[in-house]
């Protein structure tokens, strides 16, 4: 058996032995759901956390308040694990539960899994540096926690401020429905709130003297849906009304504000896109005689996949132990299966092969390993994006929730702190950890995926979509 093997070995007995430590983190995050750049609580888990496996750490990274690193080894490469934190609002939910039941009324959730990607990651970081500091490899291990993912791109103002310029690799991955390389690519996108205010007056006795900003979000969003036709058609244009300012109907509302998170493959598609939305709410304001004001709220850059390293993470997901569930996570999850649509459960198996289907049969988690698949665009966006800009990146999933469930639900919550939840959480951070360790027994790898990296930008530099402020 050659020394690789060997280490891969090991790295599936240290995780397991280390099991109790790494799902009561995840288990404390979840049970604590922080929105974006709040995450406060997750991050000072984490910051003890890596304390505790002999990391140091920086807190405050890029002048983000939630943003930590943990950094063990001196040497020259740097492989860095990508971790995240953040919750959603609206998703409270007990644990363990197939039935709707908040544990707050109109609380927060960790509808994505962040709780679990977050200790995953930080789990895989914890088996490299195990690594480095048996062999004395001469590389550096870092783990970031990396703030609002979901909504403000922590991701992306970090690598703004140059914190992965240093890095040679980085590797994450996404709590999902399957075991799979995420060999994709994403939309980057822009997201910014327009602010209009007006004059109030009285609805009735004296309209004529009013400017109604609600009237001006009323006519951008139309505008906005005639440009729909006449863009191209990756692209998406979102919209949320988040004030529209008050609840009295005799009343010319002054304030109104309305939010758009605008997507496309490439980020100059998207500021172009940016300018036409904005010239609509020029537009708006003049019918109406408002003003506005723009306020930025986050960007994320398209995602640039890898596919030398996603051919060195698919070797692991081969070779490593497979994920295996108990009679209980499979009751449980028919429960959860059962609380979803007909159109989930239709999905569930779309894309799968014949072969996978006779392998799943009528179970509702998933334990196989996919192949690897061609490069698909995924529509949607991730900040990871703006990462894989600055260094060769590479992404997994493992099976954490019941087959067809949507992320950004109470049935992702609800399996978020249960054993299915942990077992693909510890095997994530299994083949993440295996994909670092080959790469630091074979550096060449990492050169041939900096090679990659240079032929797809084709000389394009890096640009972040955060404006100066």
């Amino acid at each position: 058996m050659s020394t690789l093997h060997n280490s891969l070995f090991h790295v599936t007995n240290f995780l397991q032995e280390k099991k109790k430590t790494f799902t009561t983190i995840s288990d404390k995050i979840w049970a604590k759901p922080e929105l974006h750049f709040k995450e406060r609580y997750a991050a000072s888990v984490m910051e003890e956390a890596l304390k505790a496996e002999g990391f140091t750490v920086k807190k405050n990274i890029a002048s983000l308040g939630t943003a930590i690193m943990g950094s063990f080894g001196s040497g020259p490469t740097v492989i860095a694990f990508l971790g995240e934190y953040d919750a959603l609002p609206l998703l409270s939910q007990e644990g363990g539960k197939a039935e709707y039941s908040p544990v707050e009324e109109n609380g927060n959730g960790h509808g994505c899994g962040h709780n679990l990607l977050g200790t995953g990651a930080f789990a895989a970081a914890v088996a490299a540096k195990e690594y480095v500091e048996k062999t004395n490899a001469p590389f550096t291990i870092r783990f970031y926690g990396c703030p609002a993912e979901e909504n403000g791109s922590g991701k992306a103002h970090m690598a703004k401020h140059g914190v992965f310029n240093d890095v040679d690799t980085a590797i994450s991955w996404h709590p999902m429905t399957n075991n799979a390389i995420w060999n994709i690519t994403t939309l980057a996108n822009y997201a910014a709130t327009f602010k209009f205010t007006g004059k109030s007056a009285h609805a009735a006795a004296a309209p004529h003297l009013g400017r109604s900003a609600l009237d001006a979000v009323e006519l951008m969003n139309v505008g906005v849906n005639y440009l729909r036709e006449h863009v191209i058609q990756e692209a998406r244009i979102h919209y949320a009304v988040v004030n529209s300012g008050g609840t009295s109907p005799n009343v010319v509302q002054p304030y109104a504000e309305v939010s758009y998170l605008i997507r496309a493959p490439k980020k100059q598609q998207v500021m172009d896109i940016h300018k036409r939305v904005q010239k609509i709410a020029q537009g708006a304001a003049l019918m109406t005689e408002t003003t506005f004001e723009e306020h930025f709220e986050g960007a994320a850059s398209d995602l640039i996949p890898n596919t030398t390293l996603a051919k060195v993470m698919q070797q692991q997901f081969d070779e490593a132990p497979s994920l295996q569930f108990s009679e209980e996570d499979f009751a449980f999850a028919e429960q959860i299966y059962q609380t979803l649509n007909d159109e989930s459960k239709a999905l569930a198996y779309m894309n799968m092969s014949p072969e996978q289907k006779e392998l799943i049969g009528n179970k509702r988690l998933c334990e196989h390993v996919s192949p690897l698949s061609q490069e698909m665009m995924l529509y949607g966006s991730t900040d990871v994006g703006d990462v894989s800009w600055k260094t060769p990146t590479v992404q997994c999933t493992t099976s954490c929730f019941a087959l067809g469930t949507p992320l950004h639900t109470w049935q992702v919550v609800a399996v978020g702190n249960t054993p299915i939840g942990h077992k693909g959480m510890l095997y994530a951070a299994d083949i993440m950890a295996r994909t670092a360790i080959a790469c630091m027994e074979n550096p060449k790898i990492i050169e041939e995926a900096k090679e990659e990296l240079k032929t797809r930008l084709k000389d394009e530099e890096y640009v972040s979509l955060i404006p100066e402020t």
